[in-house]
């Protein structure tokens, strides 16, 4: 029993999550930048509400128009849903992706002044917490499944591991190149610099000669 629960403390720690609520407005799209690996499986859970819970409940009329696109700027998905569920998809290249969360109710649908809240929860890797699973009866199954859950984040690390190193690999190449055009911008202007000098010493002395002052 101990050890099943230190697995599931691990399994806790190394889920990967990130939650968030922000405003919107009818009709108002509001897009976060998220770093993911390639070939990840991202799922995101979301609830739209009015921005004062206690004072109205959820509208039936709410909607959310969820679209992701990756690096490249290549829609990955595009879908309309309700006022809460999830959506998933799958990153195919490595880098920045843009989830971008826009209100499909107009300011005619919801009370006259008010915002809207939406809460967003976006977890990366495969086999998410299963609180059936957690619940059941058979210890052997709960393990399992923790162990499998383990195993896919540790895959997940590695994903992340090999990404930041491709983004260490390119910063690297990029400073190598800022460097040395910095380099050769310094010997351009030495030669310019030395070019002038010379060329007003050169006119000097002609003055110089030509005045007969010399």
């Amino acid at each position: 029993m101990a050890a099943w629960k230190a697995g599931f403390l691990m399994l806790y720690c190394l889920t990967v999550t990130s939650g968030m609520f922000f405003d919107l407005g009818p009709q108002e799209e509001r897009c976060i930048i998220e770093e993911i690996p390639q070939d990840t499986l991202v799922t995101g859970y979301f609830l739209l509400e009015y921005w004062d819970t206690m004072k109205k409940d959820s509208s039936p009329h709410l909607g959310l128009t969820v679209t992701v696109r990756d690096p490249s700027h290549q829609v990955l998905m595009s879908k309309r849903y309700g006022s809460q569920g999830k959506f998933t998809f799958t990153s195919h290249s490595s880098g920045q992706h843009f989830l971008c969360l826009k209100s499909n109710s107009t300011r005619f649908s919801i009370f006259a002044g008010d915002r809207l809240r939406l809460h967003l929860d976006v977890q990366m890797g495969e086999h998410t917490i299963d609180p059936g699973a957690a619940r059941a009866k058979d210890t052997v199954k709960n393990m399992e499944y923790v162990l499998r859950h383990l195993i896919d984040q540790v895959l997940y690390i590695g994903k992340q591991q090999d990404f930041q190193r491709e983004r260490e690999e390119m910063f690297r190449q990029m400073s190598e190149d800022t460097n040395g055009k910095v380099l050769w911008w310094a010997v351009v202007q030495t030669a310019i610099l030395l070019t002038v000098g010379f060329w007003q010493v050169k006119r000097l002395k002609d003055f110089l000669i030509e005045k007969k002052l010399v």
